[in-house]
């Protein structure tokens, strides 16, 4: 069972979220918005995060936050966007790797399929 971190800043999409990510067989560990993720991450020994905030910035600086962190340069990372072309073009300009991006309106099985495939692909 792969440990998951959701930092989501909408209590009733994370919870909702949570409930779908776990019936697709992962643990989740669920947050509001915090500059404290890393710290989050080591906490819950998540093996991939799942950003979901409001504006792409927030999800932005989280996304810098862990990657700046040289243990969590790798990890892999959902990015859930109601902004995609923005997202995707932060995320190009930064050549981030092992990190996709799910436009708004998503499903839980399209986060479950995300993180599975780059679950697979750090392995």
């Amino acid at each position: 069972m792969h440990r998951i971190l959701l930092i989501d800043d909408t209590p009733e999409i994370a919870e909702l979220l949570t409930f779908s990510l776990r019936d697709l067989g992962f643990e989740v560990f669920a947050s509001g918005y915090t500059s404290g993720v890393n710290e989050l991450i080591v906490e819950h020994r998540a093996e991939a995060v799942v950003l979901d905030c409001t504006s792409y910035e927030m999800s932005e600086a989280l996304f810098d936050a862990i990657r700046n962190q040289p243990d969590y340069a790798q990890l892999p990372v959902v990015i859930i966007s109601d902004t995609p072309e923005e997202a995707d073009a932060s995320l190009t300009e930064r050549k981030a790797k092992n990190v996709l991006l799910i436009p708004k309106p998503f499903t839980g099985s399209q986060v479950g399929r995300a993180l599975a495939q780059l679950l697979e692909s750090a392995a």
